[in-house]
């Protein structure tokens, strides 16, 4: 005389696959973090080329870092991310205007026309040189501006 299965009791377990070996880590490179979250995505290259609107070997090359995402990519991978990967410094005058390019897809020389000054001044400013009437009066736009910088707090990178 055998005894029956007991139907009370039922056992499941639901295991996720491991990612893949060749998931970056600690991704340090904006390459790296976009193929990190593909991955954990479980999207195709081609998936991710279309989010972004370029073709399937850019994402390739961004991944293996042969080549870095133009400046006006960065606010749509931004938002792919959920953060930013890149630490800015938004309590000096100089973070304040990268910050604001970054988020914003702005080139030095786009941004220099939006705010009426020359290219070269954008670009000393963001080296931290360079003073003037204009600049405190872009310091005060960008002071007013909310920009707020979403950075992947598990890198220990600061907003502010």
């Amino acid at each position: 005389m055998g005894i029956h299965a007991l139907p009370c009791l039922h056992f499941e377990q639901q295991i996720s696959k491991p990612l893949p070996k060749s998931t970056p880590i600690n991704p340090q490179t904006l390459g790296e973090h976009i193929r990190k979250k593909r991955m954990e995505l479980k999207l195709f290259q081609k998936d991710v080329a279309a989010i972004f609107n370029v073709s399937e070997d850019c994402i390739t090359y961004w991944e293996n870092n042969r080549n870095e995402p133009q400046i006006q990519y960065y606010p749509p991978i931004f938002g792919f991310l959920g953060y930013c990967p890149f630490k800015l410094d938004k309590s000096t005058f100089a973070g304040k205007i990268k910050a604001y390019r970054y988020l914003n897809g702005l080139t030095q020389k786009r941004f220099a026309k939006l705010m009426n000054v020359d290219p070269a001044t954008v670009s000393r400013w963001e080296d931290g040189k360079g003073g003037g009437v204009k600049k405190n009066e872009i310091d005060a736009v960008l002071s007013s501006c909310s920009i707020v910088v979403k950075q992947d707090l598990t890198k220990g990178l600061n907003s502010d």
